[in-house]
């Protein structure tokens, strides 16, 4: 039996069955409108509704817009309050009647990048970065993830990061792409002093565009766009929620 992908994005939750030795989906994708107030009870059901489009799943992952720590949701900066310290992973189980496992977006995303896609193959410290609405991280130590890592918050220029090099600042302050890839270029200065990763993977969807700024960018880590796009979440969930159920950590 498969193993169902979802995705719970700002916009849309979107999931699909998912071949998690090969990385591909198995069906096409669904997807519904995140609701609007993203509250507990409403996203339950709006997962639900999406699982009910697949048969024959034995197991759920679904990723989470924030730090999730033994399947309780830590913090809700981009959603409803409601879900501070909500118990995410038995919510969606009851609702569903399946095992679930819950990990953070970025973490997901990444998971699905290092066994599949852009970070495939590599060893010691990867990092996947999601330029969007903020600015998501996923570390990897030799293909282990380190999860719940919130280096979009890091300080730059006395402001969260995020808030002056994640996608939605580029649009809102209507920046060139120049003005744009120099924020960005301190922000990943920032990460090598202190990290020293061996590869950066960049995603979100912002990497569909990485002609127009990865050349402005003069850093001393190589650097990769992401290869997996919309489908990195729902992939990476489904590889965490396979591997939860061997009693192993995420590793690719």
């Amino acid at each position: 039996m498969a193993t169902l992908g979802i995705d719970i994005g700002g916009s849309g939750v979107k999931g699909a069955p998912v071949d998690t030795i090969g990385g591909d989906l198995l069906a096409e994708r669904f997807r519904v409108p995140t609701p609007q107030p993203s509250d507990v009870t409403s996203v339950v059901e709006a997962v639900a509704e999406v699982a009910a489009q697949f048969d024959d799943f034995d197991r759920v992952g679904i990723t989470f817009p924030g730090v999730v720590v033994d399947g309780v949701t830590r913090t809700a900066a981009n959603v409803d309050k409601s879900w501070l310290d909500a118990p995410a992973a038995q919510l969606f189980s009851d609702r569903l009647g399946k095992p679930v496992t819950v990990l953070n977006d970025a973490d997901a995303a990444g998971a699905a990048e290092v066994a599949f896609g852009a970070g495939r193959d590599q060893r010691g410290l990867i990092m996947m970065l999601t330029f969007g609405t903020g600015i998501g991280s996923a570390l990897f130590l030799d293909g282990v993830l380190i999860p719940n890592t919130e280096f979009g918050h890091l300080e730059l220029d006395g402001k969260d990061a995020e808030a002056r090099a994640s996608d939605r600042a580029r649009e809102a302050e209507d920046m060139s792409w120049e003005k744009w890839a120099g924020r960005v270029e301190d922000y990943l200065k920032h990460v090598e002093m202190l990290l020293s990763p061996r590869l950066f993977i960049i995603g979100g969807g912002v990497s569909k565009k990485s002609d127009k700024f990865f050349p402005l960018i003069n850093i001393r880590t190589p650097m990769v766009p992401a290869t997996l796009l919309n489908n990195a979440g729902i992939i990476g969930a489904a590889v965490a929620a396979e591997q939860a159920s061997t009693g192993s950590p995420v590793q690719v």
